[in-house]
C-alpha cells in the first residue's frame, strides 16, 4: 500500500473508517511518527517489539501482533526520511470472523504536521492526534431576532446548531384599555431595550470567551436587528466580530439556516456555502442530462479512463478503497477533485443516491 496524502475533509472520513475496526484483543497497531523522525529508530524499536511479542500467550494473538508489525517494519524500510508532515502508519487482525486472521495497514500523511511520536498496541487504532487536526477551527455566532423572539445558534463547520431561544413579553402594538398612547410607547421601548439586553448577555455568555469564534451574523427585520446592532448592547470585543448583518423575516429556528444562505457574500470561503455550490452544480447537470453526469461506480470510472470528467465528487464516507482508486485516475487526467460531507442536506442526498458522481466536459 503507497502512502495516502489526505486532506482534512479525507481525514475525517480515513477516522470514522478505522473507528470500526475492534480487535478481540491488545493487537491492533497504532504508529506515529513526526517529520524529521529517524525512520530507522522506529524500525529498531518495533523489531524489539516483535522480541517482546513473542511472550503473548495466546497463539492467535501473538500471530496477529507479529505479523502486523512485520507490515509496518516492510512499510517503513521503503522510507529514508519521513514525509514533510510526518505520517502514522495502522495495522492489525481487521477479521470479522472468530479464528480468521485478516491483517490490514494503512499507511497516511495528514494535512498537518503530526506533534506526537507514539507506538500502541490497543483493541483499538489510536485516532486521537488525528481527531485534533480535525477539530474545527472557525465558528460563527449566529442571531436572528425581532422585539418578540431571539433565536441564538452557531454554525460549526457545516453544522447549524441552535444554542438558545428567547421571548420578550413585549405586548403587541393594540394598547390596553386606558393607556395614553405615548405611556404604551414608552412602555414597549423599554421592555424592548430589556430584550436587547437580555440577548446581548447570551451572547456574551456564549461567545466571549470563544477561542474559535470568527465572526458574527446577525439577522432579522428592519429595523430591530439595526436598533439592537447601533445600540451597541454587546461588549466591543463582540461588537467587533460583527460581519454581516441581514433582512429577514424568520426569527425561529429554521432562520438561522435562512441566515447562513443569506449571508454567502460573507461565508463565500466556508465550506459549507462551497460543498452547497458544488453539489447543486453536480443535481442541475443530473437533471438537464443524465448521460453527462454518470454516479454509479463503474460509469463514473470509465468516464474518467476515457478524460472526460471536468469535475469527480466524492462524500467522505464513500468507499475508501474505490475512493482511492478514482481519485488516483483523475489525478493522472487532471480531473478536479471535491471531496463533500454529509452533513448537509444536499451532501445527504447526493450520498444516499451513491456518494460519487461525474460532472463530465464532453460525452463519451
Amino acid at each position: 500500500m503507497t502512502l495516502q496524502q489526505l486532506t482534512k475533509s479525507e481525514l475525517d472520513g480515513f477516522i470514522k473508517l478505522m473507528k470500526v475496526h475492534k480487535g478481540r484483543a491488545t493487537e491492533l497497531i497504532s504508529v506515529y511518527i513526526p517529520a524529521g523522525y529517524d525512520v530507522n529508530a522506529v524500525q529498531r524499536q518495533l523489531e524489539a517489539e516483535k522480541s517482546t511479542a513473542k511472550n503473548i500467550k495466546s497463539t492467535s494473538t501473538r500471530k496477529n501482533v507479529s505479523d502486523s508489525l512485520d507490515k509496518i517494519v516492510r512499510i517503513l524500510k521503503e522510507y529514508k526520511v519521513t514525509p514533510k508532515r510526518g505520517m502514522a502508519l495502522f495495522a492489525g487482525n481487521v477479521s470479522e470472523v472468530e479464528g480468521q486472521s485478516d491483517i490490514q495497514s494503512w499507511e497516511i500523511e495528514p494535512p498537518e504536521e503530526i506533534g506526537v511520536r507514539l507506538y500502541r498496541c490497543d483493541k483499538e487504532f489510536v485516532l486521537e492526534p488525528l481527531e485534533l487536526i480535525t477539530a474545527v477551527d472557525e465558528i460563527y455566532a449566529l442571531l436572528v431576532m425581532d422585539r418578540k423572539e431571539a433565536t441564538i445558534g452557531q454554525l460549526v463547520g457545516k453544522r447549524i446548531e441552535t444554542l438558545q431561544k428567547m421571548t420578550s413579553g413585549v405586548p403587541s402594538k393594540v394598547r390596553a384599555g386606558g393607556q395614553s398612547s405615548q405611556r404604551f410607547h414608552r412602555i414597549t421601548e423599554g421592555l424592548t431595550k430589556e430584550f436587547y439586553k437580555r440577548i446581548a448577555e447570551e451572547m456574551k455568555n456564549i461567545f466571549y470567551e470563544e477561542t474559535k469564534l470568527k465572526g458574527i451574523l446577525i439577522g432579522g427585520p428592519i429595523p430591530t436587528k439595526n436598533e439592537f446592532v447601533e445600540g451597541e448592547f454587546m461588549p466591543k470585543k463582540l461588537m467587533e466580530k460583527i460581519i454581516g448583518i441581514k433582512d429577514q423575516g424568520d426569527t425561529s429556528e429554521s432562520g438561522l439556516q435562512e441566515l447562513v444562505i443569506l449571508s454567502q457574500d460573507v461565508l463565500a470561503k466556508q465550506e459549507i456555502i462551497y460543498e452547497k455550490k458544488v453539489l447543486e452544480r453536480f443535481f442541475n447537470s443530473l437533471g438537464k442530462d443524465p448521460k453527462m453526469t454518470p454516479y454509479k461506480y463503474e460509469d463514473v470510472k470509465k468516464a474518467l479512463q476515457y478524460g472526460a470528467v471536468d469535475t469527480l465528487i466524492i462524500s467522505k464516507e464513500y468507499n475508501m478503497e474505490k475512493s482511492n482508486e478514482l481519485k488516483a485516475i483523475a489525478e493522472q487526467m487532471g480531473t478536479t477533485i471535491e471531496i463533500v460531507s454529509s452533513e448537509t442536506n444536499e451532501g445527504r442526498q447526493f450520498l444516499n443516491l451513491s456518494g460519487i458522481g461525474a460532472v463530465q466536459r464532453f460525452g463519451i
